[in-house]
């Protein structure tokens, strides 16, 4: 089997990894994968796992170019005659569509997101088979767009249970960590996401201020780094730890790589997006690590946060609630979690789902 995956660029996010982990765990099984991109840091790393990168722009906007490249793409995809070409995102599903339409070759798309309502999103609902990443993006995708439930399947984003595992935690680097950010005999309660509004750090430090009262020794983990034009409310959020008294309960450390290992120096995770999510992917980090979650009540992380064996969910801006879910689950054994995530989110299952769609077309 020949699989052409097609994506905008190949630099960070979570379609961006998803990509590199398919197409790695495709050449594991003898599938022979081909990335088209318009490039980015992570397109070696295509290579490196034996898959095949092509660069072509698949990115721009820019309707005056979209005919030739549209010929450029049609001129690959007939020389690769792939098994199946699958698109995820709108520019690439466009110019896949287009170039398509004269090869007839199996064509998937992939629904990451709350795409804004318009022509130009209706294209990523042209594939024959439609995935959605959370039953909330299917409910989305089907009320707006109409698209039949036999033409549309869920598959959730897997999580590496490889990378993800308690038992190849870097405890030196949790013992540095804990000793920089002055974490030793604090029970941590941590967020991880970029600063930014959707985030709602506010809720959540106020959580901490609540919460604080009855567990003195409770300390709120702001994982994400901050963009240039996200200065301001960054700035917001330190004027309110310093106005509610919290600048010793209340740790901003940035981005971090080893993600992994602050799920294992935490006892909570919390994410409280006032916008519902598509997927939460932290969430199934976070349970794959036996640390339970706090969310809010919406979108993908739903799925996930199945109540109450993997944690709590509550209302948006629900800063009392979330801190009473607090300290009710940090009182609790959270040793099972990792089972529901082998279940139901790993990269296993998602790879399996997606391999299963696949072969579905050679059956037709």
């Amino acid at each position: 089997m020949r699989v052409v995956q097609l994506l905008p660029e190949l630099n960070e996010g979570g379609v961006e990894r998803g990509v590199v982990e398919l197409n790695r765990e495709f050449v594991r099984r003898g599938i022979e994968s081909v990335v088209i991109s318009a490039g980015g840091k992570q397109s070696a790393q295509i290579i490196v796992d034996g898959g095949r990168h092509i660069q072509l722009d698949v990115c721009s906007k820019n309707p005056f170019t979209a005919p030739a490249r549209v010929l450029r793409l049609r001129s690959i995809l007939r020389r690769l005659k792939p098994d199946i070409i699958h698109a995820r995102s709108r520019v690439p599903a466009w110019l896949a569509y287009l170039a398509n339409k004269k090869l007839h070759l199996p064509f998937v798309t992939t629904v990451h997101g709350f795409n804004s309502v318009n022509a130009y999103s209706r294209v990523m609902t042209y594939g024959d088979r439609v995935i959605c990443v959370s039953h909330a993006i299917k409910n989305y995708v089907q009320h707006h767009y109409q698209v039949p439930d036999e033409k549309i399947v869920v598959i959730p984003r897997g999580v590496d249970l490889d990378l993800f595992d308690p038992a190849n935690v870097d405890q030196q680097f949790v013992e540095t960590f804990r000793e920089q950010y002055g974490l030793n005999g604090r029970i941590v309660v941590s967020a991880v996401g970029r600063i930014t509004q959707l985030k709602d750090y506010e809720t959540f430090i106020r959580s901490i201020a609540l919460a604080k009262d009855s567990l003195p020794t409770i300390c709120g983990l702001i994982v994400g780094g901050v963009r240039s034009d996200k200065q301001d409310y960054y700035k917001t959020l330190l004027s309110m730890v310093e106005e509610l008294g919290l600048e010793e309960c209340i740790r901003f450390v940035g981005s971090q790589s080893k993600i992994a290992e602050i799920y294992a120096l935490s006892s909570l995770l919390v994410s409280c997006s006032k916008k519902p999510e598509s997927f939460g992917r932290t969430a199934a980090e976070a349970l794959a690590m036996n640390i339970p979650v706090i969310a809010t009540n919406h979108g993908g992380v739903v799925d996930i946060v199945k109540v109450p064996l993997c944690g709590q969910l509550v209302e948006p801006g629900d800063e009392s609630g979330l801190a009473g879910r607090m300290l009710e689950l940090l009182n609790r054994d959270s040793q099972v979690l990792r089972g529901w995530v082998e279940q139901e989110f790993s990269l296993e299952s998602m790879v399996a789902r997606n391999l299963q769609l696949y072969r579905s077309f050679g059956e037709n």
